[in-house]
Formats: structure tokens, sequence, C-alpha cells
């Protein structure tokens, strides 16, 4: 019995994503299943560029909008629900497409996770709060000196990642690169498809700073600030532009260098999620710059 599929359509924000999944959707008779730490809150339309009403109304999407803001989400809960929503989606026929920008949560559904550890929120609230004062880099290295297989493949800016590999350690008293070794996912279980857009780096810059003065456009100062009125979780508080916009908020820059600001940390976001996708060998590059990259995919198919 032929194994069942499952798609990938992954790369740095910005790049047409969303646009793509689409046309692909409705080619090869599938949902869309999104792939995006931040589209899964309620609010964060503008700020995690979720897919159009239009969009959403063309091809069925899910894992949007399923938590609160001020509620914690992580890579454990994610693959439960995600994992529930392939059978669904077999159950009608469809192939699930999955689509975003999330490295991690593409590992852990592939990959598998290790037998979850519970999360602790003072130890959480206590490294965040380190690294706040001390800096990204300070933790890093502490991780590494706990675990240098772990530090070694999660990126000094990772800060969610470096976090929840020292809570693991500190609550378990083993590495989490060690518990990594145990894991079980859907590769072997299914036919798994990966398809990595990608594009000129000056031209992806190009369409970051584009997206960026469209938010603001679209109103992202008053979803900022509309968010800002409850108390934000540890994982949605990372959303890139919640900062920038609050420092605008709170007078350390003018709105100008709010925006300039954004389009860097963008750029810098996109970099760090082209540098994970591409460590990963399973997947198949497209120039999204070139020729329509949907005929690539499909004649890849």
């Amino acid at each position: 019995m032929p194994q069942r599929k499952i798609f990938f359509l992954v790369g740095p924000t910005a790049i047409g994503k969303s646009a793509l999944a689409i046309r692909l959707a409705k080619k090869l008779n599938c949902e869309i299943i999104s792939l995006d730490s931040m589209q899964i809150y309620k609010g964060l339309d503008i700020l995690s560029s979720k897919p159009s009403k239009s969009m959403r109304k063309a091809i069925a999407h899910h894992l949007l909008d399923i938590a609160s803001p001020n509620q914690n989400f992580d890579a454990a809960r994610y693959r439960k629900s995600a994992l529930k929503k392939i059978e669904e989606i077999y159950s009608r026929g469809k192939i699930p497409l999955f689509t975003g920008g999330t490295g991690l949560y593409m590992s852990v559904l592939i990959d598998g996770i290790f037998k979850e550890v519970k999360t602790n929120e003072a130890l959480r609230e206590k490294l965040y709060a380190q690294a706040k004062r001390r800096g990204g880099d300070y933790l890093h290295r502490k991780l590494k000196g706990v675990d240098k297989a772990a530090a070694g493949k999660i990126h000094p800016h990772d800060l969610r990642r470096i976090i929840r590999a020292l809570e693991v350690y500190q609550l378990t008293g083993k590495p989490i690169s060690e518990l990594w070794k145990k894991r079980s996912g859907l590769s072997g279980k299914y036919d798994i498809k990966i398809f990595g857009l990608n594009k000129d780096r000056q031209d992806l810059y190009n369409d970051i700073n584009a997206r960026v003065e469209k938010m603001f456009q679209n109103g992202l100062v008053n979803e900022v600030k509309k968010l800002l009125k409850e108390k934000l979780s540890l994982t949605c508080a990372q959303a890139i532009g919640i900062k920038e916009i609050s420092g605008y908020l709170e007078g350390v820059y003018d709105l100008a260098g709010a925006r300039e600001l954004l389009k860097k940390n963008t750029r810098n976001y996109a970099k760090r999620q082209l540098t994970w996708f591409k460590k990963d060998k399973r997947v198949r590059w497209i120039d999204a710059g070139k020729a329509d990259p949907l005929k690539e995919i499909i004649s890849a198919i």
C-alpha cells in the first residue's frame, strides 16, 4: 500500500508562501495547515501576515487563531494539534499541505519530539529576565556550558529555544540533545516532500521592506496597542513587531525609527529562517524569483 502524502512549503518571511500555497492546494487537492508560531494567536493578523479572508475562503486553512495572546503555546502543543488535523484532512480525501516559516514546528512534526518535559513558568520568567538584563548571548553561552551539542544546533538569537533547552536541563538534569535522540515523528511513515522558497537576497529584502510599509498602512500600530492592553504570554511577546512598536509608544524612538527597526529585525529573522531550513538536506529549493515556482513544484511531485 503506497504511503500517504504530506507536503511542506517553507521559506523566509515575505517570500510569497501563502499565495503560492493557495495555487498549489487547488492543483493537488490539499488543505493548508499553518506552520507559523505566531499565526496561531488571535489578534496578530497584521503582525503575523495571516492569510486574508478571501484566501481562507478559497482553500480551508487550519491552526490559525487557536490561542489567545495571553496563552503560552509551545511546539509540543502545536504537534498534537497538527497530527489531529492531518487525520481530519485525510478523512475528507484531501492531502495536508503545511505552509509557513517556523522550522522548529516542521522539525517536531517530521522528526518527532522527546517525551514531554513539563514547563515551569517561574523558571522561564527568570531566564527571560536574565536575557533582558544580560542579553541572549549570555544564555547561549550558559547553554554551551551544559549542552554543547544543543548550543551548536540552536542559533544564538533563538531565545525561545535556548530558554527551553536550559529549562529542560534544569528540570531533568539531562541535556536536551540527549532527549532529542529518542524522538519519533512522521518521517518514514509518510511520503513527505518539502519545498523551500528562496530568491536573490536583495530582492527578498526589498520585499520585506515593502511588506513592513504595508503593515504600517494597514494599522499595525493600533493592532499592537490593542494587544498591549492585556498581559501577553512569554511566547506571544516574542512576535517581531511588538517590541519595535512598544518602543515607539513609549517614546524611545519616533515612528520612522520603529519602521526602520522593524525592517531590520525582520530581515535578520529571514536570515535565521534560511539558516535553519538550509541545514535540512530534505528540502528541495525553488527559486521564487524566476519562472513560476508552481510549475517546478508540480513537476517535482
